[in-house]
């Protein structure tokens, strides 16, 4: 199951200064990663795709790495993702999401 892990240097900080709000960003993630349906294998290569479709290399990497790390997510695995984000997004996102993959 996932862990309590958030990959914005900025958490730190609201962690610290406004831990309730902070609580609120903890909720709303248990809410979403529950598992009632999809596991969170599958949920986090949808987030791995999400992140990826909105060229956003920072989050791309860091999911990346976290599923891969987490849950043994294999690069070809994150390769099928990026095949659909081609498909919808583009080959901008496409290939920016695949030289943060072959980073890795």
């Amino acid at each position: 199951m996932k862990e309590e892990k958030f990959y914005s240097k900025s958490m730190c900080n609201i962690k610290e200064d406004y831990p309730e709000i902070y609580d609120v960003i903890v909720k709303l993630n248990d809410a979403v990663y529950t598992g009632n349906h999809l596991d969170y294998k599958t949920q986090k290569l949808i987030a791995i795709g999400i992140a990826a479709s909105k060229s956003d290399t920072h989050a791309t990497k860091q999911q990346m790495k976290s599923a891969m790390n987490e849950l043994d997510i294999s690069k070809d695995e994150i390769m099928d993702v990026l095949r659909i984000v081609l498909l919808t997004s583009g080959m901008p996102s496409f290939m920016q999401a695949v030289n943060t993959l072959k980073a890795l």
